[in-house]
C-alpha cells in the first residue's frame, strides 16, 4: 500500500497522540466518510477496524497510520490535511473521547 504523505498535524495533536499511545498501545486513524461519527477522524486501537484495499494510507502522524476510504479520497486528493484537536465530544468509538476533546481535520488546497 502506497503512502501519500498528505497529512500533517499540529503540535497539540501530536502531544495527544503520544499520550494516547502510552495509554492504549498501537493506534490507527481513519477519516470517517460521514456515517456514524460524521466526518471526524477517528483514532482507534489497532485491530478494532479492518483496513482493506479500499482504504488509502495518507501518511503517519507520530508513527500512527492515517487512512481514508478511496471514494472519499477522490474528493480530498487535492488538499493537504492537518490533524488538530478541539474541545468537545467526538466520535463514540474514538479513543480521545473521554478526555473532552476530539480530533478535527483542517484542509487546504495543495499549491
Amino acid at each position: 500500500m502506497e503512502t501519500l504523505n498528505a497529512v500533517d498535524a499540529t503540535e497539540t495533536a501530536k502531544a495527544l497522540i503520544r499520550d494516547l499511545k502510552k495509554e492504549h498501545g498501537n493506534l490507527i486513524f481513519h477519516q470517517s466518510g460521514g456515517c456514524c461519527d460524521g466526518s471526524s477522524p477517528m483514532c482507534l486501537k489497532e485491530g478494532t477496524m479492518l483496513i482493506g484495499d479500499a482504504d488509502v494510507k495518507l501518511g503517519e502522524v507520530e508513527g500512527v497510520p492515517f487512512y481514508m476510504h478511496h471514494r472519499q479520497y477522490e474528493y480530498w486528493k487535492h488538499t493537504r490535511l492537518t490533524l488538530d484537536v478541539v474541545e468537545g465530544i467526538g466520535g463514540m468509538f474514538s479513543v480521545e473521547g473521554p478526555r473532552g476533546v476530539r480530533f478535527h481535520i483542517r484542509s487546504e488546497p495543495i499549491k
